[in-house]
């Protein structure tokens, strides 16, 4: 059985690791057909195993996840902090007290295991190539073997495949690719900061954590000029606390199921109960956190920063619970709720973003002092942006001014078809390999195609973590192997 991996990102280190960590070591000793043969990864891009997030890049563009939630070993909270060793001294945030290390340094973390699992499988008789093409379509033979078609024109067969293809790629909402002045998609920082001078007004659109690499690389740079973030919203993510080691008792997968079972079905009102309990537990009001939670769209950003600054090392367990569950219980429950209740959940989604994918201290610290200096707006509802002789018109809540650049920091949305992939996903659909999802993403309707990554439709309306995209690589390795 030849499998093709479609994308050579951190969903495909997750797969390749699981799959080397949990077959048996014979060839020959697993799936129907004598086995899995060999295994065909497909990635074009310059930085494989990386993915688009963590490439080279500047020193100061973070990982945004304390090292426990970025295990790309399912079930291994630890597999991270054991590679990075002592060098975790060399990174540590002191206000979260954890180690938050470069973008490209985790880059290399996923390298390695990447290229420790290739030489496991190929020691386990599964070799592994990497063809460094994209995978333009996939067509049914007449004999029912599957085929990869490269932009090159070159033809690779596969029994199964694997799409890996990471997330969709920053939209442009004001049509302005191409203007003068505009970077359509920031990363690598190091490179789309160079265009940039000491004196231009700059506007970055967005405000969640991409947003916050913009102004962070900027201020790491020295840059001196007056720095907007906008958005509809105006919301910034919250900021992570202090990791206590308290695990939840009451929100856990276990707990969602015994529900489901006894209920015939889950609801948003159920979810809410397992996390009063979880707070009342600790001796904790969940009716505050709700209209804490409430507020996010309202309070003064800067002051909720300032705020949630000051709490890093609170005590309080409620927007720990949130954060580690929306990750590690939220998708199998997402797949459980009434559709009311996604519907809901969407209409919130700004709000549930910043919640459960905050930003580090050290980042906040620095948008903090920038905003106290006067360096730094946020700015929200924004109505319009258009280039005009050789700037930008920006139109908000606060009224029309100009801009001399322009940062593209709004992210897509999940389970949004990358704009390489779109080909691709097409020729899944037309093949009947796949059908879209009406929320996002694709959903395989013939069992030779898997889908690992935020690119599964049916998933939850939150960005995947790399601990659900590991969780997701171990299940789709569970079915390879059997």
């Amino acid at each position: 059985m030849d499998i093709a991996i479609i994308g050579g990102g951190a969903a495909a280190v997750g797969l390749l690791d699981a799959l080397a960590t949990h077959l048996p070591d014979a060839p020959g000793a697993v799936g129907a057909a004598g086995g899995i043969g060999t295994l065909t990864v497909f990635e074009p891009s310059p930085h494989l195993w990386r993915g688009r997030p963590y490439g080279p890049d500047l020193a100061a563009v973070l990982v945004n996840t304390p090292p426990a939630l970025m295990s790309v070993r399912a079930g291994d909270r630890d597999h991270f902090a054991a590679w990075l060793g002592q060098r975790d001294a060399d990174h540590v945030d002191h206000l979260l007290g954890q180690p938050l290390v470069p973008r490209a340094l985790y880059g290399e973390y996923l390298v390695h295991c990447a290229e420790k699992a290739v030489a496991a499988l190929g020691e386990q008789g599964h070799p592994v190539r990497v063809v460094r093409e994209r995978v333009r379509e996939v067509v049914v033979r007449p004999d029912a073997r599957l085929v990869l078609r490269t932009d090159e024109g070159r033809e690779y067969a596969a029994d199964r495949v694997a799409l890996c293809v990471g997330g969709g790629t920053p939209p442009d909402p004001y049509g302005l690719a191409g203007a003068a002045g505009f970077t359509a998609d920031p990363y690598p920082l190091a490179d789309s900061l160079d265009a940039i001078a000491a004196s231009d007004d700059v506007t970055v659109l967005g405000s969640g954590l991409t947003a916050v690499d913009v102004v962070v690389a900027l201020a790491a740079r020295g840059y001196q000029g007056r720095i907007s973030l906008l958005s509809r919203g105006g919301v910034l993510p919250y900021v992570w606390q202090r990791p206590t080691g308290r695990r939840p008792t009451h929100v856990t997968v276990e707990r969602v199921a015994e529900l489901r079972d006894t209920r015939g079905h889950l609801a948003l009102t159920d979810l809410a109960g397992l996390l009063r309990a979880e707070m009342a537990e600790a001796g904790e009001d969940f009716d505050a956190l709700a209209a804490h939670l409430r507020a996010t769209r309202t309070d003064d950003p800067v002051e909720r920063l300032r705020q949630q600054l000051a709490e890093v090392g609170d005590a309080r367990i409620g927007r720990r619970v949130l954060q580690e569950t929306a990750h590690s219980v939220g998708p199998y429950a997402w797949r459980l709720l009434r559709e009311p209740d996604r519907a809901w959940l969407r209409r919130h989604l700004r709000t549930a973003a910043s919640v459960v994918s905050p930003m580090v201290p050290v980042n906040a610290s620095v948008l903090l002092r920038l905003a106290d200096s006067g360096q730094l707006t946020v700015s929200s509802g924004v109505r319009a942006v258009e280039s005009a002789n050789g700037r930008f018109r920006i139109r908000d809540a606060d009224g029309e001014r100009t801009a001399s650049a322009l940062v593209n920091a709004v992210n897509a949305a999940p389970q949004a078809v990358p704009a390489g992939a779109r080909h691709l996903v097409d020729s899944l659909t037309h093949a009947g390999l796949a059908t879209p999802h009406p929320a996002g993403g694709v959903v395989p309707t013939d069992p030779r195609l898997h889908v690992v990554g935020d690119l599964a439709g049916g998933g939850p309306f939150l960005t995947s973590s790399i601990a659900g995209v590991a969780a997701q690589a171990a299940r789709v390795a569970g079915v390879l192997g059997r």
